[in-house]
């Protein structure tokens, strides 16, 4: 799996770094998301994908 962001879509909801916060951050200026690791670990996998579903700006993709 590869994980990447747009964060111009970002709307700083913090969903993603709820549910990731092995993979998600947030800028502390903003609320924008920081991508922590592009390839996380096949155990973190099923949650990055429950981000990517619930991301409101549609901010968050998932390859592989």
């Amino acid at each position: 799996m590869k994980v990447t962001v747009d964060q111009e879509k970002c709307c700083g909801a913090g969903t993603c770094v709820l549910l990731a916060p092995d993979v998600f951050d947030q800028r502390d200026e903003d609320g924008i998301v920081v991508l922590l690791d592009e390839t996380p670990p096949e155990e973190l996998q099923d949650v990055v994908r429950e981000a990517v579903s619930v991301c409101p700006g549609v901010a968050i993709s998932v390859t592989g």
